[in-house]
């Protein structure tokens, strides 16, 4: 059986042209009714004439277009609808949603609280030991080239149970690339403000983090003959809070580890020397003082830990 061939589809509808639904459709189909053969492709109507209600438009042959239809005839309006039927309204259209603009509370935004001076750890009862693993602290790594500070404080900052930073001088003093003073090239007033912008940056990160609740271990070269520059700049900076810790291995380890450095970290062996035996000044400050000549990153690690407990329990006099 050969059912009639669906009318081609309605042009997109444009201002300015009376499209009639009306035309959308081939008439009323009844179950079971035998449809004809395709209409003929007959001639185009003429212009203003209405087709007639069901039937589709039969458009014109390909090569005998009808004339253009005249511009300001009234569109053809549709025929009543049947007793008892109610034509359907406009379907509203609904807009694209339109995200009102955030508002403090629903952006998520997390009010952070200033950073201030450090303070020192409050220290805990005789009876019960200090946990350096669970306090939230502020660590001054001090050592020469070599010393094993980077290795040493990211790892005991990677191994603790409480959030914890790890701040190193060195990073962010190379965070200036035009115009870095490089110590190496010789000491001068662009190294010098350099370090010390340095060190101010990493005093208002700690301050920062430890303002939020995450510890942080920081670690420079801080000479004992420039107490103002050195270690009395990073109480400043941070807060008489602070832990200073030094971790000073033998002449002989410093150059080892220093040869297996390389770019502008790695020094020369006299510099390394100078630098270690100036550092050799710690002894007697009060500081307390690590020789880890014949110990691993963790093996002095944990002796740190328990540097600090007794740091927390008698701070040291700096």
């Amino acid at each position: 059986m050969q059912h009639a061939v669906g009318s081609p589809l309605p042009p997109p509808h444009q201002s300015g042209h009376g499209w009639s639904p009306a035309g959308q459709h081939s008439g009323p189909h009844h179950p079971g009714t035998p449809q004809g053969p395709a209409p003929h492709q007959g001639p185009a109507p003429h212009p203003g004439s209405a087709p007639h209600p069901g039937s589709a438009p039969h458009p014109g042959p390909a090569s005998h277009p009808g004339p253009a239809s005249h511009q300001g005839s009234a569109p053809v309006p549709p025929p009543p609808p049947a007793p008892g039927f109610t034509a359907p309204g406009p379907v509203p259209h609904t807009p694209h949603h339109v995200q009102a603009p955030p508002t403090p509370e629903t952006t998520g935004h997390v009010q952070l609280p200033p950073g201030g001076p450090v303070a020192m750890p409050p220290a805990p009862p005789s009876a019960t030991a200090p946990d350096p693993t669970t306090t939230t602290l502020a660590v001054l790594l001090i050592g020469p080239a070599g010393a094993g500070k980077t290795s040493v404080a990211k790892f005991w900052a990677d191994h603790r149970r409480v959030p914890t930073a790890h701040i190193s001088l060195d990073d962010v003093r190379e965070w200036v690339r035009s115009g870095f003073a490089d110590p190496q090239s010789g000491w001068n007033d662009h190294s010098e403000a350099q370090y010390r912008l340095a060190r101010r940056t990493c005093g208002f990160a700690a301050r920062n983090f430890l303002a939020n609740g995450i510890s942080c271990i920081l670690d420079d070269a801080v000479f004992p003959d420039r107490p103002v520059v050195g270690l009395g700049g990073w109480k400043r900076h941070v807060g008489p809070g602070l832990l200073p810790v030094v971790l000073l291995p033998g002449l002989e380890i410093v150059l080892e580890r220093n040869a297996e450095r390389s770019g502008n970290r790695r020094l020369t062996d006299e510099e390394v020397a100078r630098i270690h035996g100036r550092m050799a000044g710690w002894y007697g400050s009060g500081l307390p003082i690590i020789d880890n000549s014949q110990l691993d990153v963790p093996q002095t690690a944990q002796v740190l830990d328990d540097v600090l407990a007794r740091s927390i329990a008698s701070p040291p006099k700096w």
